[in-house]
């Protein structure tokens, strides 16, 4: 289901970039608006702006729904259930070493550190 709707969504975000790209610049915000018109007239306005909105309706709708479906997946999870950090490790794991096993010797241990030229 969900990935239909990825799907879904997907065609509705490009679709929405091309309708968008076809439609005129009315105030000129990017510079040149206009050039050749192969659709000219106030309806050929209207409709894009009707398509404009029936494919923005259709991307909040999908993406609402990819939420939904994302929050259902996640309900009563957690990160740390996915790692099972509270659970003991499966067998044959390997033991994490202890952290003082990894920090260098400290001048008041008995070992040298650098051994001795005897």
């Amino acid at each position: 289901m969900e990935n239909v709707v990825l799907t879904i969504h997907l065609i509705l975000a490009l679709a929405l970039v091309g309708i968008v790209l076809l439609q005129r610049s009315e105030g000129g915000g990017l510079g040149m608006g206009g050039g050749g018109d192969a659709m000219s007239g106030r309806a050929a306005a209207t409709a894009l702006t009707k398509m404009t909105w029936i494919l923005a309706i259709g991307f909040i709708i999908t993406s609402l729904s990819l939420t939904v479906i994302a929050a259902e997946k996640s309900a009563g999870s957690s990160i740390f259930d996915r790692l099972g950090v509270s659970e003991p490790a499966p067998a044959g794991t390997p033991e994490l070493p202890n952290v003082d096993d990894l920090l260098p010797p400290t001048l008041g241990d008995s070992a040298p550190l650098v051994p001795s030229a005897d």
